[in-house]
């Protein structure tokens, strides 16, 4: 029965859209007749007669997708249902090679001031408040060390902003904002308060029209309008809600369509949107900013002023740097596999850190000497055929010059740039010359440090096996083979929540999805990437609960 519903769906191909349409009907199909067999384990909720990688959370994953490409068969909703099934299986994946074994770790907390690479200690001091108001330090020695440190908020050594802005980076930055939300409407709700004070005490600015901004923005309307006007029906009219931003335009990483939708919608809900506005000075009640266009210097009163403008670095990489002798860099260099310049030992990931991408025409000779194996000087392009998949796996940037060109292979770009049968080093560095431009920066998101850590791990993991046997890429300045394939990042796509339960997302392939399912997609995949079953039910029950009760508005 379930094999005719399989062929049916293979047979009608040509009614869809696209084969990502025919893969979401076939995993709907999957689901739905699977799912007549399921039995559940209520002590350990895990479901019978299923594979080791599959949990609860993938089910319900895969139940939302199949929910979305019944509702709608379209190119951007069947994109999404792709996401959660690919996103949700890797994370369980992930989750069932870390359930296999039981690591002995060991957690301080506490925060890390120096690093000494001579001696091989970092050194600590705690962060708890005592009796005695001491902070306890103390040393740790180390054989191989991780830097994960994170950035800091990037301020632009504008003044005032440390001093009366409110940041959104730690835990207590997001109590410290609730409490001032609560304590503005309060104070605005009180009689002796005069009309143009309160105004002032109900304007909320937020600087920074990246996803933070806009998130945050988005969620601020969201309970000012669905929870806090219930509470203060007096000043709901009063309310302002501004949003800075230096550019032309918010979201400038995203789509060109999402940017526009966002605009638009921010325009509806009243969200007064400022571009091409650069702050100046940050006050106590009033935030100065030039604009852009006229030049002229504006001053804008406010009650609440938050500052998301993007990150900076942390003073320990800053002194780190300087000990290692990376003084000129924004944040660490690191080679293709997170190893930090110049420590051996030592590797860094996320936000303080950057990958200092290698280039092709540094190694160009070696590349070419390593194929000339006959030291003939004069190859064939058959002749390189023994490195390059070495070629690409050591040098990103040339998969990336080839699609953009529309080029099949590494050999179709040596044919197309020399007449000749053969090439010596200097057709052979013409050929390469435009590859370099194609090397960027990846972006400073959890999505590239998480699959910096997931790689980093690994690679520990089998260190031992890859000494022996390496599995990386030719070492064209050297003999052998490098351990380690080097780290590659894979974009699963980017998320916009909007308000109004509404959210932009895009996903690889150009798939733009805008709109109410596209915030469910985010619900899932946010849900899915928890670490524990414990977490994953306490923020569903959040978002239970808001839904039933609306947001809590009590001050912590």
């Amino acid at each position: 029965m379930i094999i005719d519903e399989y062929w049916s769906i293979l047979c009608l191909r040509e009614k869809y859209e696209s084969p990502l349409c025919v893969f979401s009907s076939l995993v709907s199909v999957v689901i739905e007749s699977y799912c007549k067999f399921l039995v559940v384990d209520i002590t350990g909720l895990v479901p019978k007669f299923l594979p080791s990688w599959v949990s609860p959370s993938t089910i319900l994953a895969l139940f939302i997708a199949f929910t979305l490409q019944t509702m709608a068969v379209q190119r951007r909703v069947v994109g999404s249902c792709m996401c959660i099934f690919i996103s949700i299986v890797y994370d369980k994946l992930e989750s069932a090679s870390y359930d296999q074994k039981k690591f002995n770790v060991q957690f301080n907390e506490a925060e890390c001031y120096k690093i000494d690479t001579q001696n091989k200690k970092v050194y600590c001091r705690s962060i708890q408040d005592n009796n005695l108001g001491v902070s306890e330090e103390f040393s740790l020695e180390y054989d191989y060390l991780v830097i994960a440190m994170g950035a800091r908020v990037n301020t632009f050594n504008t003044p005032g902003v440390v001093e009366h802005a409110h940041f959104l980076k730690e835990i207590e930055d997001a109590q410290r904002i609730r409490r001032t939300v609560i304590d503005c409407f309060e104070r605005a709700s009180l009689p002796t308060i005069s009309e143009e004070e309160r105004k002032r005490i109900l304007h909320f600015v937020i600087v920074g029209g990246g996803p933070t901004g806009v998130e945050f923005a988005a969620e601020l309307h969201d309970f000012v309008i669905d929870d806090l006007a219930k509470l203060y029906p007096t000043l709901k009219d009063k309310v302002k809600i501004t949003l800075l931003e230096a550019t032309d335009h918010i979201l400038n990483m995203f789509d060109k369509r999402i940017t526009v939708f966002a605009e638009e919608k921010f325009q509806r809900d009243g969200i007064d949107l400022k571009t091409g506005s650069l702050v100046t000075k940050v006050s106590d009640k009033e935030i100065s900013t030039k604009e852009r266009a006229t030049g002229q210097n504006v001053s804008i009163p406010y009650g609440m002023v938050v500052w998301s403008t993007g990150i900076g670095t942390r003073p320990v990489i800053m002194d780190f740097m300087k000990q290692i002798g990376q003084t000129n860099r924004l944040v660490l260099a690191t080679d293709e596999w997170l190893r930090v310049e110049k420590c051996d030992s030592i590797y860094a990931l996320g936000d303080c850190a950057t990958i200092n991408q290698r280039k092709v025409m540094e190694d160009i000779a070696a590349i070419f000497s390593k194929a000339d194996t006959k030291n003939t000087g004069r190859l064939k392009v058959e002749d390189f055929k023994e490195v390059i998949n070495d070629v690409s796996e050591r040098y990103p940037q040339v998969e990336i010059y080839l699609k953009k060109k529309q080029l099949k292979n590494f050999v179709q770009l040596l044919k197309n740039s020399q007449g000749d049968d053969k090439l010596d080093i200097e057709k052979f560095k013409a050929a390469l010359s435009e590859v370099d431009s194609q090397t960027k920066n990846l972006p400073p998101t959890a999505q590239v440090a998480a699959q910096q850590g997931a790689y980093l791990a690994d690679c520990f993991n089998r260190m031992e096996i890859c000494e022996k046997y390496p599995e990386g890429p030719l070492r064209f300045r050297g003999s052998g083979r490098h351990r380690f394939r080097p780290f590659r990042y894979k974009h699963l796509g980017q998320f916009a929540p909007l308000g109004g339960e509404q959210a932009a997302a895009q996903l690889p392939g150009d798939w733009v999805s805008i709109g109410h399912s596209s915030q469910w997609l985010w619900y899932s995949v946010y849900a899915s990437k928890q670490v524990s079953w414990r977490t994953r039910m306490l923020v569903v029950s959040d978002w239970g609960r808001r839904f039933i009760f609306g947001r809590d508005s009590s001050r912590i």
